[in-house]
Parts: structure tokens; C-alpha cells; sequence
């Protein structure tokens, strides 16, 4: 038996509706979900060279997935270089001495920042989110934020095209070829291997040849470390093996002892080493003022304040010449080694410092670093005698003999005793 056809007029439409409903609501909530880098902005678009609006296919990340993909990508503070700019991580508000630019396209303050390696811009405004460029306009969560600790750095816009980058540019990713950027329209990236700047706006990726690159300025004149404090109750002293200086020996052919005087000097170099986590500008007039560590007994003790510059990067050379006198008495026939040893140590502890920069512009500008210090010491001075020892090959001393005769008259019969002392002088 054939059975009879359904049809659409017996379906309850109202139950219809509602599965229809709650299927569109299911798709509506997986695509927000997976989404969520993308911009909701409905302004107008900039002009640009060429617009390109690409699709990519992506794999969807589940909630749970992409929780745990933010957590390894996390970071709290990455330092670019050695300087004072450094990355960190996005903590529900504003850092301190963060870098921002006025857009006056679009009438607010907006912040460098960056997801992954691409950078873009956050502004308060916008939810906490980093607005990037990559293939189409992004938000990125977690994101970075760019800051200039205590704003020591000069950061300065300097222009670029088709790729090419100044000297000294703000990078997102160490080895990666990807600036900090910006136009008339705001903030972006730069990317060198495409040759292009790229800017996010109304969901939109544009790019264009003609920008310019966030650079930290060279134009630096003097520079002086002071404040040196050091943490001298975290401190190592490593004792190294005695270092013989110099070796002579003395020889006395005579048959007589000698009194010998030898003077023995050697002249060598010290350092003192400040080493810092801060980048120091080689090539400009950098001084330290510091108290130089030394040991008494066993425990680290600074002298008052020198002023020093530095001779090659962060150390401070100088020549310094130990000088030893040894007075010997050398048995005839006998040769006398003596020599001077060197007792030397090494010094190591942290420290903290204020550095002040001068820059060209005669802005002085000031932050904190911290570093460690070490140095190798000379401790004492010994001469060392060894024992004397009996020339191999030499000429005996004459012999020296003494005598004696005794006579007893004792019923007209002399005795004679002679006895000879001789005594052989080698």
C-alpha cells in the first residue's frame, strides 16, 4: 500500500517557526563566537592606493581551544633591544607611560599595540581589544600594549615607502620583518617582505606604499650612570689559585755567604666590569659615578665615590704594578730560588643605578637600571724562597787546619802528640 503524501498544510506552523527560530540562534551564537576579531564599525573608509578585502579559511576554535591557545601566547613584559620600550601584556587597563598617538582622522587617542606580531591600535572606546590588519580588519584578545618605561626613550615618525625602514625602527617580533607604522588615517604595520604599509579600518585591510615608522632616537650626547647601589649582602667572592708573578734564582761561587737583594715588579691590567640590563649607547661620553668594591677578610666593603669613564663598553681599565724586594743569604757553594706569587679574587653582586641621558636637543632625560658588577682583585703579595740547594759543578774552598803539639818530659823520654782539626769549606 502506497502511503499518502504529506503535505506541507499539516505541519504546525507555529511549532515550525520556533525550530526554525532555534536553529538561527544556534548558528547566529557559533558564528560570534568564532568571530570575534572582526570590527564592528560602520565610519567611513579612508581612501586608499588599492583597497583589498580578502577571505581566508580558517579553522574554527572552539571556546575551549582557543582559551588555551591565549594562554601559551601570553607574555607580561617582553624589553625590545636593551631599551626601555618593551611589550606588555594587556591587564584591564592602561600601563604606565604607554605610547599613544592622537588620530585626528578620527578625533580620538589611540595606543600602540599588537596581537601575535602584527601590530594595530587600541583605543578605550572600542572595547578592550587590538585592532589589526591581517587580510581583513581583526581584534585580537590578549593583546600588547606599547611602553616607554619612565619615557626615556625619544621616539620619533620618520617616513618610509614600499617596504623600506629606518634605521632604529620599533619592531613587534624579534626576527620578525614587521614595524610599527602609521599614515593619516591611524595607526598599523609595516611589513618589509610585502613592501607595503597596512592599515585596519571598517573591517577593511588597506595598504599603501607611502607611511611612516615609529624609530627610537640615536641623538645622544652624554650619558652618566650614578646612584650605584650595591647589594652587598648578596655578593660572591671566588678565590682563585696563586699566580707566580716572576722566578729567579741565585748562585754563590764564593766560599763565603752572600747577602743578595732582588727587586722583582710586574705590570698588568685590572677591569672593573658594570654590566647592564639596560642597552648603554657605545660611541658617546659615558661616565660612572660608583664606590669600587674591594674584600677586606673575607667580606666586600666600597670605597668612596670615583668618578670613572668608560674605556671599552662598561669597563674601566687600569694598569697597576706590583712590586716585591726579597733579601737572601746565600750558603756558599749553594744556589737560592725565590719567587713572588699573586693572591687574586673575583668579585661579583648585583647592583642598582640611575642613568641621565643627554640628548642633542639638550632634553636630559632619566631612568632606573640594574645590572652586575665584577672584577678580578689582587689580594696580596709573598715572596716565596725555597730551599737552597748544593751547586751541581763548583770548586771546593780551600782546606783550613789547625795544630797542635804537646811535649811530656817525663824521665827524659818526649812524647810528641800532634793533632790536626781541619775543617774542609766545600
Amino acid at each position: 500500500m502506497i502511503s499518502p503524501p504529506v503535505f506541507i498544510s499539516h505541519i504546525n506552523f507555529p511549532v515550525l517557526l520556533l525550530l526554525i527560530l532555534l536553529i538561527l540562534s544556534s548558528a547566529s551564537s557559533h558564528d560570534i563566537e568564532n568571530t570575534t576579531q572582526q570590527k564592528d564599525d560602520s565610519s567611513g573608509i579612508p581612501p586608499t592606493a588599492v583597497n583589498r578585502l580578502m577571505q581566508t579559511n580558517l579553522p574554527l576554535l572552539s571556546v575551549r581551544n582557543f582559551r588555551q591557545k591565549r594562554q601559551v601566547q601570553s607574555s607580561s613584559v617582553v624589553p625590545m633591544n636593551g631599551t626601555n620600550l618593551m611589550w606588555v601584556t594587556w591587564n584591564n587597563s592602561l600601563p604606565n607611560h604607554t605610547v599613544s598617538l592622537y588620530n585626528g582622522y578620527t578625533n580620538r587617542v589611540d595606543y600602540i599595540c599588537k596581537y601575535k606580531c602584527d601590530a594595530g591600535f587600541y583605543t578605550p572606546g572600542k572595547g578592550r581589544y587590538c585592532y589589526y590588519p591581517s587580510a581583513i580588519e581583526k581584534r585580537g584578545f590578549p593583546f600588547e600594549i606599547l611602553v616607554n618605561k619612565d619615557n626615556f626613550e625619544i621616539l620619533e615618525w620618520k617616513a618610509g615607502s614600499y617596504g623600506s625602514v629606518p634605521k632604529n625602527s620599533v619592531w613587534t617580533c624579534s626576527g620578525k620583518k614587521i614595524y610599527v607604522g602609521k599614515n593619516h588615517y591611524g595607526l598599523g604595520k609595516v611589513s618589509t617582505q610585502d613592501k607595503a604599509f597596512y592599515l585596519p579600518f571598517n573591517k577593511r585591510e588597506h595598504w599603501y606604499n607611502n607611511y611612516e615608522v615609529l624609530t627610537i632616537s640615536e641623538n645622544v650626547i652624554s650619558q652618566t650612570i650614578y646612584n650605584v647601589r650595591y647589594n652587598k649582602d648578596h655578593s660572591e667572592i671566588f678565590k682563585f689559585p696563586p699566580e707566580v708573578m716572576h722566578e729567579a734564582t741565585i748562585s754563590n761561587y764564593e766560599c763565603h755567604p752572600v747577602v743578595k737583594t732582588e727587586t722583582l715588579s710586574k705590570t698588568y691590567e685590572v677591569q672593573q666590569r658594570w654590566d647592564f640590563t639596560f642597552s648603554i649607547k657605545f660611541g658617546t661620553k659615558t661616565t660612572i659615578k660608583a664606590g669600587i668594591p674591594f674584600t677586606v677578610r673575607g667580606t666586600v666593603e666600597v670605597s668612596t665615590e670615583v668618578q670613572l669613564q668608560f674605556t671599552k663598553g662598561t669597563t674601566v681599565t687600569e694598569s697597576m704594578t706590583d712590586t716585591a724586594s726579597v733579601v737572601l743569604t746565600v750558603p756558599p757553594n749553594h744556589s737560592c730560588k725565590f719567587s713572588t706569587v699573586r693572591h687574586k679574587e673575583k668579585v661579583e653582586m648585583s647592583f642598582t643605578a640611575l642613568l641621565r641621558r643627554t640628548y642633542g636637543d639638550g632634553k636630559i632625560h632619566t631612568t632606573s637600571i640594574i645590572g652586575t658588577y665584577d672584577s678580578i682583585q689582587v689580594g696580596k703579595v709573598q715572596a716565596v724562597v725555597d730551599r737552597c740547594e748544593l751547586l751541581v759543578k763548583f770548586k771546593p774552598c780551600p782546606v783550613q787546619c789547625k795544630s797542635s803539639v804537646m811535649s811530656d818530659n817525663v824521665h827524659l823520654v818526649f812524647l810528641l802528640f800532634t793533632s790536626f782539626s781541619c775543617s774542609y769549606r766545600i
